[in-house]
């Protein structure tokens, strides 16, 4: 007699994700990463910033089929750099108005033309529209860029380490303790430029997936941020844990300014600002260009 061969009725290994512990990032994944989005695939978190996960997707599309994760909050800066492994998708990430990256100084009105600057990446959205801004308000242009972890980034310009500061998140609602001062908002001069939103960070994922997952990957994700929208006290214990001692009420500014309309769905005005950025800043020589179809979801 022939020996059956069991089903194999084993649930299927959890998709690898990372995104940063921010909180617009642990609001939005909250449901989804404890399991209480219906049917959506269960999830493998590794918490990271940013800089770190823009590495991992550079280094997967680089080499296809070699990435460690699935799916990624990215900066859309990165976006030109893996298109070709990884699908944009269409929710879960932070666009929006008046939410813009700061130039911070230790003075007032400081002319900015060749100072030294702290940014904390340049393959960043932020550095992006801080290069953008620069070239279209600094007829000198701007001296030494130095990049350091974001954290260190106000304590340096308080200090005088460096003569201005490109800051990005909570730093918004914080730098006055520092005594510093805003220069420019960087979001302020994209929207009069362009009256487009923000593009700030991305949630992308392995093509190879398919298009079957990758739209279960959205529907999740839209299901995800609705839920925490529907119920934000059930989030907030995930939110704080990972906060890094973040005051509540700036989380709760935090997550008021980075998750709306566009993290639930891109639309016309969420891919008109990707596409806008990206195309500026391949005009300026900063990212390459992109193909037409390169923001195509499946």
């Amino acid at each position: 007699m022939t020996a059956m061969t069991p089903a194999n009725d084993a649930a299927p290994d959890p998709l690898r994700i990372a995104y940063s512990p921010c909180p617009n990032d642990t609001f939005v994944f909250d449901a989804w990463a404890h399991g209480r989005v219906p049917g959506a695939p269960a999830l493998d978190v590794t918490f990271a910033d940013i800089d770190i996960t823009n590495g991992v997707a550079e280094r997967g599309a680089a080499a296809p089929g070699s990435s460690e994760l699935d799916v990624l909050k990215v900066s859309y800066a990165v976006l030109p750099y893996v298109l070709d492994e990884y699908a944009l998708l269409p929710c879960g990430g932070a666009l929006g108005r008046g939410c813009g990256p700061l130039v911070l100084t230790r003075e007032a009105g400081v002319d900015l033309a060749g100072k030294t600057v702290a940014v904390p990446s340049e393959k960043s959205t932020a550095y992006l529209l801080f290069r953008l801004w620069a070239a279209d308000t600094l007829s000198g242009g701007v001296g030494e860029i130095v990049v350091m972890p974001f954290d260190e980034i106000m304590p340096a310009v308080r200090d005088g380490g460096v003569d201005a500061g490109l800051v990005i998140h909570e730093a918004r609602f914080t730098y006055q303790n520092y005594g510093l001062h805003r220069l420019a908002d960087m979001g302020e001069h994209w929207e009069a430029t362009t009256g487009l939103p923000i593009p700030l960070g991305a949630i992308i994922a392995r093509r190879s997936l398919g298009p079957d997952v990758l739209r279960s990957l959205a529907d999740a994700a839209r299901t995800s941020v609705r839920m925490a929208w529907d119920d934000p006290e059930v989030s907030r214990p995930y939110v704080m844990e990972h906060a890094q001692e973040m005051d509540p009420s700036v989380a709760d500014q935090h997550i008021g300014l980075y998750v709306n309309e566009f993290t639930a769905d891109l639309g016309e005005d969420g891919y008109a600002a990707v596409r806008g950025l990206l195309t500026r800043a391949a005009a300026e020589g900063l990212v390459p260009a992109l193909r037409p179809d390169a923001l195509a979801f499946p």
